[in-house]
């Protein structure tokens, strides 16, 4: 990047919000190092930057907390991270609307610590919440256990400002459930991974905070145990707000087992009025009994907690060095047998493998590690991919090295959405300056 166009950036973040050298280091993606890393203070800030950018065909990397910025297809360009850490403000709630206003760069925690202090929250739960952003976490549509009762952050979002390519401000959407006709623009930018634009600001639903909130931990020795537990409570009056499913392998490296013959084990959450959270937990605990030996327990505050923080970063918490993850959405009631089949191929290929669900909605982490090269981790991918696909689902590549995505795609082809994807990326990105070549159809 030509000095002049780096003293152009400076004028206008200032000096100390620009980092370039070494201190590009923690920015360093698939061995790629952008030019600079800039930290707008403000939305007109970071219009004037992406108007630059656009005028100098500047390819442009969003970053918030920096929890996903793992996934994607390994970038095309990358010559400026424009980074949101210091657009981090509470900037309205409003108790009586259950309703609130926040900077894209605050994160999770700070965010929840805010509502907290007015007997609110978000009923968001993503991975890594100390670090995860809320614009990083709109941009990946990334959830948690509690996305079964309370949906993904699609679902709670009610508008938005985002920097267009072009450095212009939109807004969609507003402060109110019930909104303006017309199209429902925020949730096009929900899941879209910085390619359309840059979140800056979000208005999201709230909801009181529960009187009670509990986590009923029960252990099968079975796989399939587990699976008939799920069928039981979901055809149950239980309304719990997640249903987890662990296998043996998760369940042991997590250390939330209590035998190493435990073939895995179901999580289920409660949260609301203290009375019938009690009551759901003992009705669970009796239904559950019924699918087979079962070790159960009852978890509150720290130790649910904690519990649901090994769940969420399953990947770091099993296996420090990860040969990969991977992301598969099936049918719920074909988790188990998945699962089962996934890990059997992982063995073959002399792997180790361990497994989490959200298993209501068939969403399954894939943890895969071992291997003295790529090859038997490429093999296992392709086989899990065809495993999932026969199944009638889909499967996205999360984390893995380079030489790994060099041969196992990180997105499954769009097929004919890909067309329209296209189009509505040159209208919203003529120049294709935002993360260019990173999502699917190497967009």
């Amino acid at each position: 990047m030509r000095s002049a166009l780096l003293d152009k950036i400076r004028g206008i973040v200032g000096s100390e919000y620009v980092l370039t050298g070494v201190e590009l280091s923690p920015y360093v993606l698939e061995g790629r190092t952008p030019a600079a890393a800039v930290f707008p203070g403000s939305v007109e800030e970071a219009g004037a930057l992406l108007a630059l950018a656009s005028e100098e065909g500047i390819a442009v990397t969003p970053w918030g907390g920096g929890t996903k910025i793992a996934l994607g297809a390994p970038p095309k360009r990358m010559e400026m991270v424009l980074g949101l850490r210091r657009l981090n403000r509470l900037l309205e709630h409003e108790p009586g609307d259950l309703t609130a206003t926040a900077q894209a760069g605050i994160t999770l925690e700070a965010f929840e610590a805010r509502l907290a202090s007015r007997g609110q929250w978000l009923s968001l739960d993503p991975a890594f919440g100390e670090q995860a952003t809320l614009g990083g976490i709109l941009a990946s549509n990334a959830s948690g256990p509690r996305r079964h009762l309370y949906g993904t952050a699609r679902d709670l979002l009610i508008g938005v400002t985002v920097v267009a390519a072009d450095g212009s401000v939109v807004k969609g959407g507003g402060k109110v459930v019930k909104n303006v006709a017309g199209y429902d623009l925020p949730k096009l930018y929900i899941g879209s991974f910085g390619t359309l634009g840059i979140i800056v600001e979000a208005t999201l639903k709230l909801r009181p905070l529960p009187d009670d909130d509990r986590l009923v931990l029960a252990c099968f020795e079975r796989l399939k145990d587990c699976g008939e537990a799920v069928r039981l409570v979901l055809t149950s009056d239980l309304i719990p707000s997640a249903v987890d499913l662990l296998d043996g392998e998760a369940l042991r490296g997590l250390g939330l087992g209590d035998g190493a013959s435990a073939g895995g084990a179901l999580l289920l959450g409660f949260d609301g009025m203290r009375e019938q959270v009690e009551w759901q937990c003992a009705e669970a605990r009796r239904l559950l009994s019924g699918a087979g030996p079962v070790v159960q327990r009852v978890l509150q505050a720290r130790q649910r907690d904690e519990a649901w923080r090994l769940v969420r970063e399953l990947g770091r918490s099993v296996v420090g060095e990860r040969a990969a993850q991977l992301r598969l959405a099936v049918l719920s009631t074909q988790v188990t047998e998945v699962i089962a089949e996934a890990g059997a191929a992982a063995q073959r290929y002399g792997l180790r493998a361990a497994f989490g669900a959200h298993a209501a909605v068939g969403i399954v982490t894939a943890v895969l590690a071992g291997g003295d090269s790529a090859q038997p981790v490429i093999a296992t991918l392709r086989e899990w991919r065809d495993l999932v696909g026969a199944a009638g689902g889909h499967a996205v590549l999360e984390r893995a090295p380079l030489a790994v995505k060099e041969h196992v795609a990180v997105w499954e082809p769009p097929g004919p959405a890909g067309r329209i994807m296209e189009r509505i990326k040159t209208q919203l990105d003529p120049k294709g300056i935002l993360n260019p070549g990173r999502f699917i159809g190497g967009i």
